[in-house]
């Protein structure tokens, strides 16, 4: 099945082109019946109902006028309760034949503001024109007079519809694709027990964990051609390429097929990486659910790194500077991807004080809403 991707979301094509058309054809021929005798106004509905709104036009045989008008409802896959007139209809509607015409009627919050403009408005008449219609989703009482084609309440896409700005030019339309798997970027400073929390959290939710430093080591320690070609930038002293690097992980995921989700960690470490596993995963059909990072007070780590110190036999455990350079280079890293996973509203920050099961439970109540 054809899917496209919008921002940080992946769509499934599911109305043709030719269904829409032939949706379009069956409101046009009722209202050409309906109306033969007036001269309405088709009062379109901006953004979305540009495209419908020009067929129509098109296809409508007598005379008439067109007006817009401009409302707002839906942030990104929500939509709010309250509806903002943006722009109202001009030059004035009274005493006219109005039919408005929209891209998509559902909870039926944006109709229920239009038409109190009308009736304020004081027009002789009013139908609705909708392309789409979801009628497990409507909640108000006035009539829906034309309906291209009823849908089920899936979040839709194409022919004037958008996912924040986008695929408004599709002549097709695409739902949003539902995915099972729960994909998590982990993060925490180091000493924030991250290690451990990714490996009871792998058991918990039966994740795949995949860190970067493990299938470095892995590739590297067993030759392979990935592990040989990112062993020739190393010992250049180089940074190995961040497609070697999403080549590693791709081949993991592949390894999985099965998999309910993946744990990244210590991975993505940048913006460019970031795209490149959006990318990845889109092509599997799935996607990031959230970054979920641990946050802990920087001299709470640092005790906890020289406690550590004492018995894991690593000289970066032992080295008070050594230790704060480290959660230094840490934030530097991951603020920027906080802010990328942030404009994705995927951001997600965790009190990683207490004991294990504490900071446990408080990870699960976050990832269980992903």
């Amino acid at each position: 099945m054809e899917t496209i991707r919008l921002h940080d979301l992946t769509f499934e094509a599911c109305i043709s082109q030719t269904e829409v058309q032939q949706a379009i054809n069956g409101v046009a021929v009722r209202l050409n019946n309906d109306f033969r005798d007036k001269r309405p106004v088709f009062l379109t509905v901006l953004n979305g109902a540009f495209l419908f709104s020009a067929e129509l036009i098109k296809k409508f045989d007598h005379e008439c006028e067109l007006s817009f008008i401009k409302v707002a409802s839906y942030d990104g896959l929500q939509q709010n309760e309250e509806v903002f007139t943006v722009m109202g209809a001009e030059p004035s509607l009274k005493g006219r034949d109005v039919i408005v015409v929209e891209d998509i009627v559902d909870s039926g919050n944006t109709i229920d503001t239009i038409i109190q403009i009308l009736e304020d408005e004081g027009v002789n008449s009013y139908k609705i024109a909708t392309l789409f219609y979801k009628p497990a989703a409507y909640l108000k009482t006035h009539t829906v007079d034309y309906v291209g084609l009823e849908i089920p309440n899936d979040f839709v896409v194409g022919f004037g519809l958008d996912y924040k700005g986008l695929g408004r030019n599709f002549t097709s339309i695409y739902k949003l694709k539902e995915t099972s798997m729960k994909n998590i970027v982990l993060f925490g400073p180091p000493g924030a027990g991250k290690g451990t929390q990714a490996e009871v959290l792998k058991e918990k939710y039966d994740l795949v964990h995949i860190s970067t430093g493990d299938v470095f080591r892995y590739n590297i320690k067993n030759a392979t051609d990935l592990g040989t070609l990112a062993k020739s930038y190393i010992d250049k002293g180089q940074l190995v390429p961040d497609s070697v690097t999403i080549d590693m992980l791709s081949a993991e995921v592949e390894k999985n097929p099965e998999a309910k989700g993946f744990i990244f960690d210590g991975f993505p470490r940048t913006e460019a990486q970031a795209d490149a596993l959006a990318t990845l995963l889109a092509s599997k059909g799935t996607e990031v659910a959230g970054m979920v990072a641990l946050e802990v007070d920087d001299e709470v780590l640092v005790q906890r790194l020289l406690e550590r110190g004492k018995t894991s036999g690593r000289p970066d455990d032992a080295d008070e500077g050594v230790i704060r350079n480290r959660i230094k280079v840490y934030y530097a890293e991951t603020a920027i991807l906080k802010g990328y996973y942030e404009k994705l509203d995927k951001y997600h920050g965790v009190d990683g004080v207490g004991t294990v099961a504490e900071i446990t439970e408080r990870l699960s109540k976050v990832i269980d809403t992903l």
